[in-house]
């Protein structure tokens, strides 16, 4: 699954570390996340779009290629 963290992040001005602060999860989560080694919870996804005041889709872009890819 793709996610627009980092761009969002970086609209924000914020670092990773000022991001995973705001989340209450470690800077290694959010670098995990941005580069889609890793695919948050869904409470860790609803906490991150409230952060930006965006919809979840609007945050993590689903695919129907990401079905095949939990098969």
């Amino acid at each position: 699954m793709r996610n627009r963290l980092e761009e969002c992040r970086l609209g924000r001005g914020w670092t990773q570390q000022e991001l995973a602060d705001r989340a209450g999860v470690s800077r290694q989560t959010i670098i995990s996340l941005e580069r889609g080694r890793y695919n948050p919870s869904i409470l860790l996804a609803f906490r991150l779009a409230r952060i930006f005041t965006v919809r979840i889709e609007e945050l993590f872009l689903y695919t129907e290629e990401d079905d095949d890819e939990g098969v």
